[in-house]
């Protein structure tokens, strides 16, 4: 799969230093996202069973351990997945995952 949008993933654990914990799972989640050749939300949820599969194309990752929430947008047929929302759980119930 080709990410973009690698900026916003290092843009919240540098920008907080609070956050600097999420470095770590992130970038294990991104090497596996950028190895995967997703197809299908099916075949998401085969390698990522917490993944959340919501419409168009949208999926929601816990990352480290439940205490991040990554919110991406995936064009199956192009292979291409957008980084929309790297944030914790508190942060995450503040926006829609589906508009973002």
């Amino acid at each position: 799969m080709r990410v973009i949008a690698v900026s916003t993933l290092k843009a919240f654990w540098t920008g907080t230093p609070a956050y600097r914990d999420a470095e770590g799972p992130t970038m294990a989640w991104y090497r596996e996202a950028v190895r995967a050749d997703w197809s299908t939300p099916d075949d998401v949820k085969r390698q990522f069973r917490n993944a959340s599969i919501l419409k168009d194309g949208r999926v929601v990752f816990n990352i480290g351990g439940n205490k991040y929430r990554l919110v991406v947008w995936i064009s199956y047929p192009c292979r291409v997945l957008s980084v929309r929302f790297l944030g914790t759980h508190a942060q995450y119930d503040h926006i829609d995952a589906q508009a973002i």
